[in-house]
């Protein structure tokens, strides 16, 4: 199979790493585009054996899949920039936030179009993404892109495209929502007098040692917490501030604002 990748910036080049690394094509099937002109001869250097282009210079791309990485707001320079011409049987999947399937195949004149919603950790291959198919694409074909899309990860088809909005809020920005925790988390710690790299040791240890135990219990979150949280102890102290300044309702606001916002996008 041969695949062209069409935005050639860190979640283009980080699919295009994992496809490699899994050897779900060769170096040669792969035509990686790039806006920036200047970016060819870096990103050839990165792919060896790989085809490397300008967007500007593209005038026809071969590829079976054309993978569509560009930010969102530059979609609608890349629909009027084009000079190039899509095949009835290519397919394209596109991985940008809150461009719909419909709004793809109007601009590009084509039908057969996947949407997926990735998220940042597939840079290490440890991500996840939902995504959701037009009509008519086949089911072999969907699972030559599941296949593809498990290579960074870990991947959900949904049959309802409207909840992609959902998993933008929830695994699409839900990394950053982490972070913010993990900083309110150290920057306690340095103000309980540990050292701040001291500081950053124990939280980012204590959320991986967390993570296992959730993904390796039979036990569901509200006896886990039970299990830290010894009556009278520090635990419940933490919990009962969290629960007086509301925290839960809070970060659940947060995650539906996001919501929001994906369908304000995707309108």
């Amino acid at each position: 199979m041969k695949i062209a990748v069409l935005g050639a910036g860190n979640m283009g080049l980080s699919f295009s790493k994992s496809f490699l690394k899994y050897e779900l094509i060769l170096p040669e099937n792969l035509h990686l585009i790039t806006r920036k002109k200047e970016k060819v001869n870096k990103i050839s250097k990165l792919f060896p054996g790989s085809k490397v282009s300008a967007f500007e210079d593209v005038k026809e791309i071969e590829s079976d899949l054309i993978i569509i990485a560009v930010k969102p707001q530059d979609f609608y320079f890349v629909v009027e920039n084009m000079s190039f011409q899509l095949k009835e049987d290519q397919m394209l999947l596109s991985i940008m936030a809150g461009i719909k399937i419909e709004k793809i195949q109007h601009h590009f004149n084509h039908k057969k179009v996947v949407r997926a919603m990735p998220n940042s950790p597939t840079l290490l291959g440890m991500g996840i993404t939902g995504y959701t198919a037009a009509e008519g694409i086949s089911f072999p074909d969907l699972m030559q892109i599941e296949r593809f899309l498990n290579s960074t990860g870990r991947s959900v088809y949904l049959e309802d495209e409207n909840l992609l909005d959902g998993v933008t809020a929830l695994s699409g920005s839900g990394p950053a929502y982490f972070y913010y925790i993990v900083d309110a988390m150290i920057k306690a710690g340095t103000e309980m007098g540990i050292e701040e790299n001291l500081a950053k040791l124990f939280v980012k240890q204590t959320m991986l040692g967390a993570y296992h135990l959730i993904n390796n219990s039979d036990k569901n979150l509200e006896e886990l917490i039970k299990d830290v949280a010894s009556k009278g102890g520090t635990t419940e102290a933490a919990l009962k501030a969290f629960e007086e300044n509301e925290l839960k309702e809070t970060l659940r606001k947060g995650i539906l604002a996001a919501e929001k916002r994906s369908k304000e996008l995707s309108n």
